[in-house]
């Protein structure tokens, strides 16, 4: 089992930064791909980010490509998505996710969820 809460999502105007954590309880974590995810309402849960469980690898949204990074800390069992040059298309609730099994793309891959952060971009 394993268990996500995630925590730094807030009210920021277009052009600004917010740094989303994601901390995980389970032994599970560092052996696992990780995802971040988001839904605006209306519409489907979409994919945003991705890192593989040593963190070499990461996948992103074409949306989202060179404004956000995904990264990790095993020792502190959190997953980290730095949020640059934020649009108020961004705006959505984000979920941290665990683990992947299938495409990494597709919601439907992960077992796990947090319970969302929200992030509004005013513009």
């Amino acid at each position: 089992q394993v268990q996500l809460l995630e925590s730094g999502g807030g009210l920021v105007q277009a052009g600004g930064s917010l740094r989303l954590s994601c901390a995980a309880s389970g032994s599970t974590f560092s052996s696992s791909l990780m995802g971040w995810f988001r839904q605006s309402p209306g519409k489907e849960r979409e994919f945003v980010a991705a890192i593989t469980w040593n963190g070499r690898n990461t996948f992103y949204a074409d949306s989202v490509k060179g404004r956000f990074t995904i990264s990790r800390d095993n020792a502190k069992n959190t997953v980290y998505l730095q949020m640059n040059s934020l649009k108020p298309e961004d705006t959505a609730v984000y979920y941290c996710a665990a683990p992947g099994r299938g495409s990494l793309y597709l919601a439907s891959s992960y077992d796990y969820w947090g319970q969302g952060t929200q992030v509004t971009v005013s513009s």
